[in-house]
């Protein structure tokens, strides 16, 4: 299982893995096996079908969510739904997550556990689903607006959604996972907003969380080369305030440090001979 940027290195130097070896497995010289994976056709197919009962629960969720549900309604129906349909879901139990989906509303930015919250007019609330189908993995999450939404909060939730898809426009033969990054963060720049740097996407498929880091952030022409049957997750975190964030003491929900709403989507994406194919589309 790859590490968070912040735990302590594979290799036993003490050193956190961001200080270490993240940057030479990137680049596939860390020595580690950790080398950015190519997916063969059968991995790519299996899951694509991953990717669809992915979307399948989103929409699901679309259809239903709104001023008086709980997050840990989403939660049911989430879990419910995907078993229902063969599959499993992913975050539930993953280093101790408590639950079947993350539900992030207004200031937090990502990993909220779902609880007996109810949705009012006004909140955005992100949703994020990972699904686990024959082996394969499957991981998109969309925004949605609760009731009256304010202008802010609204222009926030979009240019979110511009911004990956942006990202997803740099997934080209050729280029590298700073073009993403860069790309990205330009744009929310350019409107006022900050981008997350402590959460970032990830490589997917056989395991909820492969090589490379996919960093929201960056320098044009800077970290791997994107080549075709690499898949990972592109999840752009648009604080409307700094981007720093705090660990609440449940250990895993990440919030804004300075209260600012923050709004994310996210895709997961194949990069084939010409650009980039959205599987959760």
């Amino acid at each position: 299982m790859v590490l968070n940027r912040n735990e302590l290195c594979w290799c036993g130097s003490g050193k956190k893995y961001k200080r270490c070896h993240l940057g030479a497995d990137n680049r596939g010289t860390g020595g580690g096996g950790r080398q950015i994976p190519l997916k063969t056709t059968a991995q790519i197919e299996g899951i694509r079908r991953a990717c669809r009962l992915t979307v399948e629960i989103l929409d699901l969720v679309a259809a239903r969510i709104g001023p008086g549900v709980t997050t840990n309604d989403v939660n049911d129906w989430v879990h419910g739904q995907t078993l229902a349909r063969g599959g499993q879901p992913a975050p539930l139990h993953y280093r101790g997550f408590p639950k079947s989906v993350c539900t992030s509303i207004n200031n937090v930015i990502c990993h909220g556990i779902p609880d007996d919250t109810r949705l009012v007019d006004g909140d955005i609330v992100n949703v994020d689903v990972t699904t686990i189908l024959d082996g394969y993995y499957g991981d998109a999450s969309r925004m949605f607006l609760i009731g009256p939404v304010s202008a802010p909060a609204r222009r926030l939730v979009e240019v979110a959604r511009e911004c990956l898809a942006i990202g997803v426009g740099q997934v080209k033969p050729g280029h590298t996972f700073g073009d993403i990054g860069f790309h990205i963060q330009q744009h929310a720049e350019a409107h006022g907003y900050s981008v997350v740097r402590a959460y970032t996407g990830h490589g997917i498929g056989l395991k909820f969380h492969e090589p490379p880091e996919v960093l929201h952030v960056g320098e044009r022409g800077q970290g791997p080369v994107i080549r075709p049957d690499m898949v990972f997750t592109i999840e752009p975190m648009i604080n409307a305030g700094t981007y720093e964030c705090r660990i609440l003491k449940d250990g895993w929900t990440a919030v804004t440090k300075d209260g600012a709403l923050s709004a994310q989507w996210e895709h997961t994406v194949r990069a084939t001979g010409t650009g980039a194919e959205v599987l959760t589309a």
